[in-house]
């Protein structure tokens, strides 16, 4: 049944609809209120809904962004009231309405109170002695938030304290020996700007001396003091046993107590100074001086080494002595000395004697005593110089035959500082002082010019204050000389294809190893680096070609960083011997074969029977214009077959060549002259004729069809092509 209800419940507030359409904050009386007023902030929501039915209104006051108040009721107006309201309540006001899952926020309204209550101040008691502490509270009963108190001692600020309430209790302590008058104020940690309250009421305290724990402090025996002297010195004080009494020197805490106490010591000149009796009674204390002023007995002795400074193997002398000074007291010869090295006792005498030795090394200082004061001199530190060693003159980096390079000059042994000389021919070049252990003389040398020259160099070392020095040996390290120009020495200037080229490179003179390499037109040669033990290098051309003649040269070099280039050889490369054979063949062949041809053509050229040849030249010219060619039809007939076969016309040549001459009388005979003048024919030998051939078994007859150019093109035409009319003038 209930679980009906809550459904129905839950389904008419889901039918049910609400929108909230306005929440609104008021202040009153107003926005600005002195302090004390009181305040009313109220909160009103206007909603509309669907049906009417009551609604649950969630309200929640914010002061400041934080939430100050929150109530749910079922009006549509909530008040919260501020009962005499205080400055802690100014702030920014704003008020919410949620309404099932509605919510809505009213407008920003802010409150301002000003005016602070007058705060009231109370000391525990008003009459307090010298060194107690001052109990006072203040308070601001109608104020609430965090405030912080400021506390006042004759107008000044001497304390502030920070609390959560209206109110605060603290301890005020002085030294003044006068009336004080106390105060106190407020502000509000969170409204700085509504500034301080005004200052509370005035309280007089009075503070009582307290003279009677003033001590008293007095010296036994009184006048002149002198070192080795007992004083007794009291320091009194009147005052019950709660106090504390001390005696102190400078910073030094000498005696501590609670009552009159005397403190006995045997003073030296340092004891000079003021002595103060101290009484302390909680933060109070009161005290007396007394100057002392201690005389010396003697003075303070004094150690002295002669020589200052000693090499081992020498003699040194320390000597201890001081001054009397009180001499009512003691003579010289009551002071006695004793002489200490690194703290163990060597010697009861003012002198000592010993030799220089690294045993001998340390701190020594000595002791004067007379009457019981005893007084220490000042260390003093023996430490005996080393002679220096030889030292030893070594090449720092490679050196070069004409190249700077530099020196190092150590002695192994040796007290800093160490003064080196760099001779050469035993005359001093140049001088370095080191003064550090980690440091060495460097000398830079401009060159040497030949290997044994770098013998010449000696160095000299000698500590300071010494009276002999050391020399070094000769420099010894290895010289590099580089290598001169280098000269390229083939075996043959010329060389057959095939054959192998050997390319020597020598150079007169370096140190070795030295690196050759060979170039061929500037480029290197393959395999041509060679590093030797000697002044020259080979390298081979295997078996050469045509393309591998050129400019060949070579490139020298050795440690010394230093290439040097020999100047260019040309290398030329003749023909294999067997393509030589092959063309001198080659030309005897044809030389044989022209000598053939040649006594083939006499002997035909020279044949008595030969038989005669009647030929028929037919021209026919074709309508020739200005200009044009003519062409013309020329007709053989030959009665003997075999003497065409021999022509050069039967093996396609002019057809001219033999038989035709423009000037001969043959030519004369034929036809042709009927039908050219003289000046047509004067061009006939710059005719060349295509020739068209057609052989019968006993006779033929060739028909050739010639094609005659104008003056002007004929010119053009290569006269080579007509042999045939040198051969018929030397027929």
């Amino acid at each position: 049944m209930s679980m009906c209800l809550l459904w129905l419940g839950l389904l008419r507030i889901s039918l049910t609809a609400v929108t909230i359409d306005q929440v609104t904050l008021t202040v009153l009386p107003a926005n600005n209120v002195e302090s004390g007023t009181d305040v009313i902030l109220r909160c009103e929501a206007s909603v509309s809904q669907s049906l009417p039915q009551p609604l649950t209104y969630s309200f929640r006051l914010l002061q400041d962004d934080q939430v100050m108040y929150s109530k749910n009721i079922s009006a549509s107006v909530m008040e919260r009231s501020l009962s005499s309201a205080r400055v802690s309540n100014s702030g920014r006001y704003q008020c919410s309405v949620h309404i099932y899952d509605k919510h809505k926020t009213s407008n920003i309204l802010s409150l301002s109170v000003t005016g602070l209550q007058i705060p009231m101040l109370k000391v525990k008691s008003d009459i307090m002695s010298e060194g107690e502490d001052i109990i006072a509270t203040c308070s601001a009963p109608e104020e609430t938030g965090s405030l912080i108190f400021y506390f006042y001692e004759n107008d000044l600020d001497v304390k502030r304290v920070l609390s959560t309430s209206n109110s605060v209790t603290t301890t005020l302590t002085t030294q003044k020996l006068t009336e004080i008058y106390l105060q106190c104020a407020y502000m509000v940690i969170m409204h700085p700007y509504a500034g301080f309250s005004n200052k509370s009421n005035m309280v007089k305290v009075i503070v009582r001396d307290l003279d009677a724990i003033t001590p008293q402090i007095s010296f036994s025996p009184k006048g002149n003091v002198v070192e080795g002297d007992r004083v007794q010195i009291t320091c009194k004080v009147q005052y019950p046993p709660d106090i504390e009494l001390y005696l102190t020197k400078g910073n030094t805490v000498l005696h501590e107590s609670h009552t009159t106490f005397t403190k006995s010591l045997v003073v030296r000149a340092e004891d000079s100074g003021d002595y103060v009796c101290k009484a302390e009674k909680g933060s109070v204390q009161k005290k007396a001086v007394y100057p002392l002023h201690v005389a010396e007995l003697f003075s303070k002795p004094i150690l002295r080494m002669s020589p200052d400074q000693v090499f081992e193997g020498d003699r040194f002398t320390l000597t201890c002595s001081s001054n009397v000074i009180s001499s009512v007291k003691i003579g010289k010869a009551d002071i006695k000395y004793v002489l200490l090295k690194d703290g163990r006792r060597i010697s009861a005498v003012a002198k000592y004697e010993d030799t220089a030795s690294p045993a001998t090394n340390g701190q020594y200082y000595c002791m004067a005593m007379a009457k019981e004061v005893n007084k220490t001199s000042s260390p003093h530190d023996v430490k005996a110089k080393v002679p220096v060693s030889a030292p030893v003159l070594r090449a720092v980096n490679t050196v070069i035959v004409g190249k700077p390079f530099r020196v190092s000059c150590e002695a192994e042994n040796g007290t800093l500082p160490i003064t080196y000389t760099l001779l050469k021919t035993r005359a001093p070049v140049a001088y370095r002082t080191v003064v550090e252990a980690a440091n060495r003389a460097i000398f830079n040398i401009t060159s040497i010019s030949f290997p044994e020259e770098i013998y010449t160099f000696t160095c000299q070392a000698f500590n300071r204050g010494s009276s002999f020095s050391r020399t070094s040996e000769p420099l010894r390290a290895p010289v590099i000389v580089p290598v001169s120009r280098p000269v390229l020495e083939p075996k043959e200037v010329t060389v057959t294809e095939g054959s192998d080229l050997i390319l020597i490179c020598r150079v007169q003179q370096g140190t070795y190893p030295i690196t050759f390499t060979w170039y061929h037109n500037r480029v290197m040669l393959l395999s041509s680096i060679q590093e030797v033990r000697s002044l020259e290098g080979r390298h081979v051309v295997k078996v050469i070609e045509r393309d591998q003649r050129g400019d060949y040269y070579c490139e020298a070099s050795n440690y010394a960083s230093e290439t040097k280039k020999s100047y260019p050889v040309r290398i030329g490369v003749s023909l294999a011997l067997w393509k030589k054979a092959l063309i001198g063949v080659f030309c005897i062949l044809l030389l044989v074969a022209i000598v053939l041809v040649l006594t083939v053509f006499f002997k035909k050229m020279s044949h008595p029977h030969r038989k005669k040849q009647a030929t028929e030249l037919s021209v026919k010219p074709s309508r020739p214009k200005s200009g044009d060619p003519m062409r013309i039809s020329l007709t053989l007939d030959i009665e003997d077959n075999t003497a065409i076969n021999g022509t050069p016309c039967v093996m396609g040549r002019n057809v001219w060549s033999e038989n035709v001459s423009c000037s001969g009388t043959d030519f004369k005979q034929n036809y042709a002259s009927e039908i050219f003048n003289a000046d047509e024919f004067k061009m006939c030998p710059y005719l060349e004729v295509p020739v068209t051939q057609s052989i019968e078994p006993e006779y033929s007859v060739q028909h050739t069809e010639v094609q005659v150019s104008t003056p002007g093109e004929l010119r053009s035409l290569n006269h080579a092509t007509l042999p045939f009319e040198h051969d018929h003038n030397r027929q």
